[in-house]
């Protein structure tokens, strides 16, 4: 093995160890029945904590597999070639993992050549710029490409400055006490540059991150604190850290990201797999958002868990409020799936309290019954009752019958309310003409994966119905692509909506709805008194029905005298950008990438 590979293969081991629990799983005999324990060793002295036994299985694998990559770690450092002299840095104890030296060329070696996300220049600006007495806290959901981001600015620091960084790798056994005998060794040794990877592990965070920012900030030291608990930060911020620290979200990334950074290029396979960062682009994302158990696992551990996980330690869940009862009778995750699907499909709280229905279905239904070329009653031609079943097993979300506590309006309520903090989902205004004191709001999820992968789940159900499996294939395959296109359509609609929001923070954004008809999407901007008006089609094709509605007199009468002069129309499309009967046409990849420009 090549020395660059050796020590990129070190690296990978050495993170994935660190995540691994240690120990062993010990079984007491008690009046005939087993009970598993986790045991720890620590400064010589021997920890038991008591395990479910639905738990003790997974917990004694990852054990055997971290003594499996220990033993692998053990070998490839033989093969390292030797140094002559040992560095000083090498004779410092530590209490928890922190890297130094050539443990940093070894972990950075991997991000070589990546490209670097928009928000690259937030943090940098924070490490190499004046003191400011605060600490940068990097947070958002798991791959959305932190840690990648911590190791492309140890990678372009100056030799210098690498010899006064630590990279500090938290594990949930380890306490702010350990941290803080760490930081004060650096600090005794002239480091200036720390970066605390996974800091809300640790199980007394929240009640004590102050320690960052009025011990260690306030001396000289620039610290980046880094995880994937965005919540626990978030309550963090409100109650140690005040106005002392610099918050950076990770979790949306935009499609100029997607495409520039991963180099995957089109709106379909931004619809499809958009939401996660990776190094190896669509092979990697394949396994987060294309089946409906990787899907599942990503929600639980990137975002149920993330809930939970400040719910156990945020003053004893009691910032929870309604939660806290589906959290003790282990329902949570399940709310939450439920919740997510709900937004999903437009809907708001009667997802939770009645027996699942697929809107999707519902939706594609109505328009295949009304298609010019060639209609279809899809009620006819499946069992809804059978496909909907289907569809419920296979997103595991339980019926209200089924459920332990009941899930309310409140319920749903709060889990909305903490998935926006997460940055999941997001609000974009739904405005109506001429009852102009109307108001709604369109709900978009901002990781557009996660909702495909729900919406091919709801394809497959189908493909497993019996009185559709009588249609011929040609049929069947016509159908399902018609009401995959509606639903990549309507994302697109949503995608569209959303980025063009955030690129015009000093604007209105909205959809606005007529008596009959709509503008998928205008653009208003107050002080000038000018509007631009959208459609926005999933189509690659100039059709004169698709700007029908922009150059409807009446409908641009009513949104001039509300809005201000029209200066634009526009339809978003996926064919090349052109204009037509002075209808402007845009490709929306072009379009979108122009928006991050303006950022």
């Amino acid at each position: 093995m090549e020395h660059t590979e050796l020590l990129k293969r070190i690296e990978e081991l050495e993170r994935e160890i660190a995540l691994l629990p240690r120990g062993s799983v010990a079984v007491k005999r008690i009046n005939d029945k087993e009970y598993y324990y986790h045991r720890i060793n620590e400064n010589g002295k021997r920890r038991e904590m008591y395990v479910d036994f639905e738990k003790a299985a997974e917990l004694r694998a990852k054990i055997e597999k971290r003594k499996a990559l220990e033993k692998e770690l053990k070998e490839l450092k033989r093969q390292f070639p030797k140094t002559t002299a040992k560095p000083k840095t090498k004779q410092l104890q530590f209490a928890t993992y922190v890297r130094v030296g050539e443990q940093l060329d070894s972990m950075t070696a991997t991000v070589t050549k990546y490209k670097k996300r928009a928000c690259y220049s937030a943090i940098y600006d924070y490490v190499f710029g004046e003191q400011q007495d605060k600490v940068f806290i990097l947070y958002g959901l798991r791959r959305t490409g932190k840690t990648t981001l911590i190791r492309q600015i140890i990678l372009n620091m100056k030799p210098e400055e690498r010899q006064k960084t630590a990279f500090i790798q938290i594990k949930s056994s380890d306490t702010l006490s350990d941290v803080n005998a760490d930081l004060r060794t650096l600090e005794e040794q002239g480091y200036k540059y720390i970066f605390v990877d996974e800091v809300t592990l640790m199980e007394d965070f929240i009640e004590g991150a102050a320690l960052f920012s009025d011990i260690y900030a306030s001396s000289g030291m620039k610290l980046v604190l880094s995880g994937t608990d965005s919540l626990g930060f978030i309550f963090t911020k409100h109650e140690q850290l005040y106005d002392r620290c610099i918050m950076l979200h990770t979790t949306f990334i935009s499609y100029r990201e997607f495409e520039q950074v991963l180099g995957i290029q089109g709106i379909d396979n931004y619809i499809r797999y958009g939401g996660t960062m990776s190094i190896s682009g669509v092979n990697y994302n394949d396994s987060t958002f294309t089946t409906k158990q990787s899907t599942d696992e990503y929600i639980d551990s990137a975002i149920a868990r993330n809930i939970q996980h400040s719910l156990k330690y945020y003053q004893d869940g009691g910032h929870f409020r309604n939660l806290y009862d589906l959290y003790e009778k282990g329902e949570l995750t399940s709310a939450i799936n439920r919740v997510v699907e709900d937004i999903n499909h437009r809907f708001t709280k009667e997802v939770l309290t009645r027996t699942f229905s697929s809107h999707d279905l519902s939706l594609s239904a109505r328009n295949l019954l009304h298609d010019r070329e060639n209609a279809v009653d899809l009620y006819q031609t499946i069992d809804k009752e059978a496909v909907t079943a289907t569809l419920k097993s296979m997103l595991d979300i339980l019926n209200k019958e089924d459920q332990k506590v009941e899930i309310n309006e409140a319920h749903a309520a709060q889990i909305k309310e903490y998935l926006a903090m997460l940055d999941l989902l997001m609000e974009v205004d739904l405005q109506y003409l001429p009852h102009v004191n109307r108001r709604g709001s369109i709900t978009v999820i901002t990781q557009p994966g996660m909702r495909y992968a729900q919406a091919t789940a709801l394809v497959n159900s189908m493909l497993l119905d019996e009185k559709f499996s009588t249609l011929s294939a040609v049929e069947r395959k016509r159908i399902l692509e018609r009401i995959l296109s509606e639903i990549k359509g309507r994302m697109m609609e949503d995608i569209v909506l959303l980025e063009t929001k955030l690129a015009n923070p000093g604007e209105e954004v909205f959809q606005l709805q007529f008596a009959v008809g709509e503008f998928d999407m205008v653009v208003v901007d107050s002080k000038a008194l000018t509007c631009e008006i959208f459609e926005i089609k999933y189509s690659k094709e100039i059709v004169p029905a698709q700007y029908r509605h922009l150059i409807d007199e009446e409908k641009c009468a009513q949104t001039e005298h509300r809005y201000g002069t029209i200066t634009a129309r526009t339809v978003i499309y996926r064919g090349e950008t052109t204009e037509s009967d002075n209808i402007k046409y845009i490709n929306v990849e072009e379009y979108l990438k122009l928006l991050g420009q303006k950022k």
